[in-house]
């Protein structure tokens, strides 16, 4: 059976366990299209942010 040859420090272990509270992405609804969106973001739907046309895309 395998036993380890060193004790794992805690900063060793500590890395290890970094991301187990990472939190899910902030998503909110964009005011124009009512689309998700990231929150402080630009809407990749519409294009628009914070009222303004900030992309320009092209219409399908």
């Amino acid at each position: 059976m395998g036993v380890p040859k060193r004790k794992t420090s805690k900063a060793r272990r500590d890395k290890r366990r970094a991301n187990h509270g990472v939190p899910t992405p902030a998503l909110s609804r964009c005011p124009q299209c009512n689309e998700t969106r990231l929150a402080h973001r630009a809407c990749p739907n519409c294009g628009y942010y914070n009222g303004r046309l900030v992309l320009e895309l092209e219409e399908e």
